[in-house]
């Protein structure tokens, strides 16, 4: 069972979190929602709770890209903290989930008000500075099979479950690869018993392996996070 909290609302202190949670409304995520879209005016933010969403980019005709993805560990619309009116992203829902979701203005309100909110939020924007500059990287250097292993391994720590209702297309327009790719990665994760695919539905079996396929980015992530949060 997911647990149903968000680690940036539970590390603010107790007054600071009460008053947070006040402006808030805890709302269903459906898988495939848009919650956020390049250019939109930003509406809300959101603390995800359980769920998994993807931070996707656009550019000129392509498929949109994954260059993120949060769960309940983060949150989408921290840009407002630096008095950003508009979406700079596309954030799709791909694991259904619930959040707190609260509106722009009293979100901003709040910022003013508490120092120790508005600290939190400068750290949680530095390590999305710092991952998504490693993004960049790992989408250049690191071959498909260590990418695919990071992006599972991604997906079940905010899922918080080890099945997750994807397919290979779907998986493959994230990484902006083939989809013959794709296969080919996971097909050789399935023979190693590290995963089992059957019709959308991926059921990871052996998470250290898995681990020890994956690009050292997903260790820099975490290291990141614990390191600034």
């Amino acid at each position: 069972m997911p647990r149903l909290n968000n680690r940036i609302v539970t590390s603010l202190p107790r007054a600071a979190r009460t008053n947070l949670l006040a402006l808030a409304e805890l709302v269903d995520m459906e898988s495939g929602e848009i919650l956020s879209e390049t250019g939109r005016a930003t509406r809300h933010v959101y603390f995800p709770v359980c769920g998994v969403c993807s931070l996707m980019t656009v550019i000129d005709d392509h498929p949109a890209m994954e260059i993120g993805m949060i769960g309940h560990e983060g949150m989408l619309g921290g840009h407002v903290a630096l008095a950003s009116r508009h979406d700079p992203i596309v954030a799709q829902v791909h694991g259904g989930g619930r959040a707190y979701r609260i509106a722009v203005r009293p979100f901003r309100d709040e910022l003013a008000r508490s120092p120790v909110l508005h600290k939190l939020m400068a750290h949680y924007l530095g390590v999305l500075l710092m991952q998504r500059a490693r993004v960049a990287g790992c989408m250049h250097y690191h071959a498909i099979g260590p990418r695919l292993a990071r992006w599972l391994l991604m997906s079940q720590d905010r899922a918080q479950s080890d099945h997750l209702p994807v397919t290979q297309e779907f998986i493959s327009t994230m990484l902006g690869v083939r989809r013959v790719s794709v296969t080919q990665a996971a097909s050789r994760f399935q023979r190693d018993g590290l995963i089992e695919y059957h019709r959308g539905e991926l059921t990871i079996l052996d998470r250290n392996g898995l681990e020890g396929q994956s690009c050292s980015c997903y260790t820099f992530d975490l290291q990141v996070y614990a390191a600034h949060m």
